[in-house]
């Protein structure tokens, strides 16, 4: 009863030159001193201490704690080092730091956020949310956590931005591309030859009633696999295409590559590919956000995560040189292959399944 009739501290009158200072604060790199000068605006205002703590997550002694050592010290309260006891309300119990280590090494997006990149905020709120914490602590709760793991916040952006392993496994990361294979035109190709018996690429002329088109395209995805620092790119997907690459084909070819994900537990599909009109047409940044959005609802399914390559710049998508040296690989010197024979010989160069082509059903009215 007596602590209640305790008169209420708040700091003395500022200067216009403490109020600038103070004001300063709020934009500084360090967390003290945005957290101290966040406590001194408020007790300017006539905020009470225990008010200020509910509102910054923080104890009610360190509010009192900054007040007095403004009263006393003025401004150098704010300076890094100074004595100014600091106590958070709360923090990460020795079993919640394992946990808090598998949520960090997760994306934002995961717990229904649009943000990729983490805080310290944000990783405390999601804490109190995910039951790590029995209330909501500071930012400076998660970077004391995180100091007790052996990391500082700085070192951590590089630890959370590199997922741990078992969490990888869930996650896919895909190069995805078209091209045109031609029965007839013959690639630029070096190869050892015998003087006596050289090889020669043979041209085959078109044959007036060939069933078989002159030439088909086909969708690919190379699968990237291992570290990001020593990736892994070798398994292939394809898909041959009746006609061309269209919209239509497009939506068709991401649903069966999300379909194989699936069936080897993946989550998501970091999908890379270039800024090709079928790719960045509204068709398929629709189909791509109403599928993600099911994927959401029923709890199932492989999420896409596109990303587009910068335009012009096909060399920076790993799967293209993988076509030109399919081309020399496959060629037939002096013959001429069946579009069958040729999409075998295909699938046999990347290792993958043959597949019945891509076509796009058309509704008879």
């Amino acid at each position: 009863m007596i602590e209640s009739m305790k008169t209420p501290l708040f700091i003395r009158p500022l200067t216009e030159n403490e109020r600038g200072q103070i004001q300063a604060g709020l934009r500084s790199k360090d967390a003290f001193v945005l957290r101290r000068s966040q406590v001194l605006l408020a007790s300017d205002r006539g905020e009470r201490a225990p008010a200020i703590a509910s509102q910054l997550g923080c104890h009610r002694q360190t509010v009192l704690n900054i007040i007095h050592g403004f009263n006393t010290q003025g401004l150098a309260v704010l300076q890094e080092g100074s004595s100014c006891p600091h106590r958070l309300r709360t923090t990460f119990p020795d079993e919640a730091l394992e946990a808090l280590q598998d949520l960090l090494h997760r994306s934002p997006r995961d717990f229904g956020l649009d943000t990729s990149v983490w805080t310290l905020s944000l990783a405390a709120r999601i804490s109190f949310q995910q039951g790590l914490t029995p209330r909501l602590v500071s930012g400076e709760s998660v970077r004391r956590a995180l100091k007790r793991l052996g990391k500082s916040w700085k070192r951590a952006k590089h630890w959370i931005t590199s997922p741990d392993p078992q969490y990888l496994l869930k996650k896919a990361i895909g190069f995805l591309d078209e091209v045109w294979w031609s029965r007839f035109a013959l690639p630029r190709i070096h190869a050892w030859q015998d003087k006596d018996q050289p090889v020669r690429l043979v041209e085959q002329p078109w044959v007036k009633g060939d069933p078989d088109p002159k030439a088909f395209a086909c969708y690919g995805v190379l699968w990237q696999q291992g570290p990001v620092a020593d990736p892994i790119r070798k398994q292939m997907s394809l898909r041959f295409v009746t006609g061309r690459p269209v919209s239509a084909i497009t939506t068709q070819f991401l649903e069966w590559c999300c379909q194989r994900l699936q069936a080897q537990g993946k989550t998501s599909w970091l999908l890379i590919w270039d800024n090709a009109s079928f790719h960045v047409s509204k068709m398929v940044r629709t189909w791509i956000r109403e599928h993600n959005q099911q994927v959401k609802q029923e709890g199932k399914g492989v999420r896409i995560l596109p990303f587009f390559l910068p335009t012009k710049s096909p060399w920076l998508n790993p799967i293209e040189p993988k076509w030109v040296h399919a081309k020399k690989a496959i060629v037939e010197p002096d013959g001429l292959l069946s579009a069958q024979q040729l999409a075998e010989r295909i699938c046999a160069h990347f290792g993958c399944s043959y597949e019945p082509p891509l076509s796009i059903v058309e509704e008879v009215a």
